[in-house]
């Protein structure tokens, strides 16, 4: 896994920092997870970052260094990890999108873009890969009860919540078990799917 805590990690699991951004960077911590546990086998997507501001503000560099973490990084990692899950004949790519790249949100036209484009990676690699035992799919939550929702003003909470059928932001485990299951063998026909984990806010999309 990759990680950028310094915290140390629970005995068994190897993490590795890489920048998305970097391919040669991607290449040597690909290389260093091989070395110890072979072929990449499951990929998740989900590095990404957000420089939220409406349309006529938004400079160019904020819309392209979006793009280039979100989406062109998620292509860079697929791209490694395809090699080895190829030579498998076996993987599982998960991306993880958000009901913004389903359905927009203001000031994020560069994030829901960045989002919406891993819909077609992930139908575009299943067609692509399929053959080769491979899978891809796309997870996009909704709110999630994290620090940063915490630290949002009350009105702003009660905002969000009102628009969440479920009357609640999601645990971050619920998006966990939603990935978990779509790496898992029970999951191995299901491919090229779009899964909202958003308690009803994103229905229809």
């Amino acid at each position: 896994m990759t990680y950028r805590s310094e915290t140390p990690l629970p005995e068994g699991i190897l993490g590795v920092k890489a920048d998305v951004t970097d391919e040669a960077s991607l290449d040597a911590a690909f290389k260093e997870v091989e070395a110890a546990h072979g072929p990449v086998e499951v990929l998740v997507a989900n590095a990404g970052i957000t420089k939220d501001t409406l349309l006529l503000r938004m400079s160019e560099d904020d819309f392209t260094s979006v793009i280039d973490t979100n989406l062109t990084g998620a292509f860079r990692v697929i791209k490694r990890a395809s090699k080895g899950m190829i030579r498998l004949r076996k993987g599982r790519v998960v991306l993880i999108s958000s009901v913004s790249g389903l359905y927009g949100a203001p000031g994020q036209i560069n994030y829901s873009a960045s989002k919406a484009g891993m819909v077609g990676i992930a139908r575009s690699l299943t067609r692509e890969l399929g053959s080769r035992g491979i899978t891809a799919n796309v997870v996009a939550p909704g709110f999630i009860n994290t620090d940063m929702t915490a630290e949002l003003p009350e009105d702003t909470q009660k905002a969000y919540l009102a628009s969440v059928p479920a009357g609640r932001f999601a645990e971050a485990s619920e998006v966990a078990n939603v990935v978990r299951w779509i790496a898992s063998d029970e999951a191995a026909y299901i491919s090229g799917a779009v899964i909202p984990v958003d308690g009803g806010l994103g229905m229809g999309h």
